[in-house]
């Protein structure tokens, strides 16, 4: 697929992940079909904006901030947010043992 598609896709699994949602969740929120959301956030479909909208609204993103920053030239998610993804599907005491090893890290890095 283009990579328009896929960075969209990146996109939307980022906010989705950021509210807490799964795809189940955010599918039945935007009345739309689990696999569908799947296909989208992988970039294997382009989705009509009647869709988009539906699922920006089940993430509470108007369009002019889901699109405010976004450069189709290099708009791949950042490491920050691969970052909070990987945390975020993590349960607390793994997210307290990542949070330290990032945070010694960062004090041996600025030594």
């Amino acid at each position: 697929m283009n990579n328009i598609a896929v960075d969209v896709g990146q996109r939307i699994r980022v906010l989705r992940i950021r509210r807490g949602l799964t795809q189940e969740e955010l599918a039945e929120k935007a009345d739309l079909h689990t696999t569908y959301i799947g296909q989208i956030e992988r970039g294997e479909k382009n989705m009509t904006i009647t869709s988009m909208e539906k699922i920006l609204e089940a993430l509470d993103v108007p369009f002019s901030e889901f699109f405010e920053h976004f450069d189709s030239r290099d708009s791949r998610e950042s490491i920050a947010s691969k970052c909070y993804t990987l945390i975020s599907g993590k349960d607390k005491p793994q997210q307290e043992i990542i949070y330290r090893i990032l945070r010694d890290i960062d004090l041996i890095s600025t030594k």
